[in-house]
């Protein structure tokens, strides 16, 4: 299979603004450092800090797959449990340069 895009969206609970986004920048180097991850970047919203986008790329679906049975997923979820309003994922290829 081809490379994978992923886009996801991350809706903090306005109180829980800091831990979320704390807790997301500690997946950055160790997912980073994982077989098949391309890049994998996370963006705030300057109008509404809560409005987390990660864009992430992959070598293939089978090692994003991967990825989302890591510890690290787990804690981040089992850390944010109660904080997140919404969590949509995307999965996409690209079809342009």
């Amino acid at each position: 299979m081809s490379k994978l895009t992923i886009v996801a969206t991350i809706i903090a609970k306005a109180d829980k603004v800091d831990l979320v986004k704390s807790e997301l920048l500690k997946l950055i180097d160790v997912t980073r450092a994982e077989e098949g991850c391309i890049n994998y970047d996370l963006h705030q919203d300057h109008a509404n800090p809560g409005h987390f986008l990660m864009y992430e790329n992959w070598q293939n679906r089978e090692l994003w797959r991967k990825h989302m049975e890591n510890q690290h997923l787990a804690d981040y979820i089992a850390a944010t449990n109660g904080a997140v309003v919404e969590f949509v994922v995307h999965e996409m290829t690209q079809i342009s340069q």
